[in-house]
């Protein structure tokens, strides 16, 4: 998947769902939390050292890992339905690598499932994450309002409140600082498609498992 877009455009799409809720009438019951309509800034006002890495591993890890992805690719998903498990075992769960996950924003329903993943904390990332992926091909599916809806049930099943799904899916603010902070990232390491690894500060594409344990071995 490789698309580039523009700071600006990517924060109106991105909070295109709350512009909806403002020009349509809001149902009652848990079916329409607007997202915040924060004005959109230029990425170098804002403040993004509150936006957490959201890791897995030992800090000193000899081998330092990050994934940029979108939750929105169908690449991203096969490699957490195939791949992540594996390395999980084989590396990070062994002391051996430090994983990094960090947030592509190709979409506004990326950013969306990005503003989910998040809602519960560092604790429930990587859980709310593997349900994305694992029914990326459901929530994706229908009108903004359907897809806000299917997030919002995704997060019900995490173990998310009513009210703590709500109070992420308004937070304009933060929503903003997460396109602020993903264009930094992209730009910094010059990312064009996901999923894609820095692997020890070299960048790397998509590839097979066994490719990928070639170059972690030889770290």
């Amino acid at each position: 998947m490789k698309k580039t877009y523009a700071l600006g455009f990517v924060f109106v799409l991105a909070l295109g769902i709350g512009a909806y809720m403002v020009q349509t009438p809001a149902p009652s019951g848990p079916t329409a939390p607007g997202f915040g309509a924060a004005n959109a800034t230029q990425a170098g006002d804002i403040d993004t050292s509150s936006i957490l890495e959201m890791t897995l591993g030992a800090e000193d890890a000899p081998i330092q890992m990050t994934e940029y992805a979108s939750y929105t690719c169908p690449h991203c998903r096969t490699f957490h339905k195939d791949v992540f498990q594996k390395l999980k075992a084989d590396y990070i769960d062994t002391g051996k690598l430090q994983f990094t996950y960090r947030e592509i924003y190709f979409d506004r329903y990326g950013l969306w499932g990005s503003i989910i993943a998040r809602c519960g904390g560092a604790d429930k990332f990587f859980a709310i994450t593997d349900l994305l992926y694992t029914k990326q091909s459901e929530w994706t599916k229908g009108t903004p309002a359907e897809i806000a809806e299917n997030l919002r049930r995704i997060g019900f099943t995490a173990g998310l409140s009513q009210d703590n799904v709500q109070s992420c899916f308004a937070d304009g603010e933060k929503a903003q600082k997460l396109v602020a902070w993903y264009e930094a990232n992209r730009a910094a390491d010059e990312i064009s498609s996901t999923p894609s690894f820095i692997i020890n500060g070299v960048k790397y594409s998509n590839m097979p498992y066994s490719e990928m344990q070639q170059i972690l071995d030889a770290q």
